[in-house]
């Protein structure tokens, strides 16, 4: 992040790996840890597969929050600090990101918040979508619908032709049942999940032509 950390911006572009050589070492580092007994959780995440996360996910009980792979999916998350991040319900917010604001916002107002976001219907339902598919790696249309009362393959019409690309690719599997992300699949889950990110749209019609890794 560039554009919030001065030290970032003294590295060159030319000086980092390219898409296809941070795959490579993706591929490589998977290959590696599994081969010493880790399972691959997914995107950057290993464990023992006597760990909690490894077996939630095998049984279908993994979860995700903004802070990664977790076992307590319904919990509330109260952020303590400075640019600290809370999650309460269906609700986000944000402390104050600099140390001398947040003091200040503590001394006048009793509280450092700087921001909120409140999801809509549409938030929490594609953050399930999205959760699903990155925590299990396999989406059931039926449990959605039933979950949210809604046609599945009418309502996320044009996620579903997003993501034709990477069915072509051999990324990803769907039919009338639901989606399933094939292992080739799993090293590129962020990029299949923003098919269904309504704020990454323009990204995700983009990245059909080039992919994001």
């Amino acid at each position: 992040m560039p554009n919030l950390f001065a030290a970032q911006r003294k590295i060159k572009d030319a000086d980092l790996p390219s898409a296809q050589q941070k795959l490579d070492i993706l591929q490589q580092t998977i290959a590696s840890l599994t081969e010493s007994g880790y399972q691959f959780i997914g995107m950057d995440h290993f464990a023992r597969p006597d760990d909690e996360l490894a077996v939630a996910q095998r049984e279908g009980k993994l979860h995700r929050n903004f802070q990664g792979y977790t076992t307590q999916g319904d919990s509330d998350l109260l952020g303590l600090g400075v640019s600290a991040i809370s999650m309460l319900g269906d609700s986000y917010a944000q402390n104050q990101k600099e140390l001398k604001t947040y003091y200040s916002s503590v001394e006048e107002q009793g509280h450092a918040l700087w921001r909120g976001l409140a999801m809509t219907e549409d938030d929490c339902l594609r953050r399930e979508v999205i959760k699903t598919l990155i925590c299990n790696f396999k989406l059931d249309y039926l449990a959605i619908e039933q979950q949210f009362a809604i046609d599945f393959a009418g309502y996320f019409a044009e996620d579903l032709q997003l993501l034709a690309p990477f069915e072509r690719d051999g990324l990803v599997e769907r039919d009338e049942q639901g989606i399933r992300v094939t292992p080739r699949g799993r090293l590129l889950i962020r990029n299949i999940c923003m098919c269904f990110d309504i704020y990454l749209r323009q990204q995700a019609r983009t990245q059909q032509f080039s992919r994001v890794i």
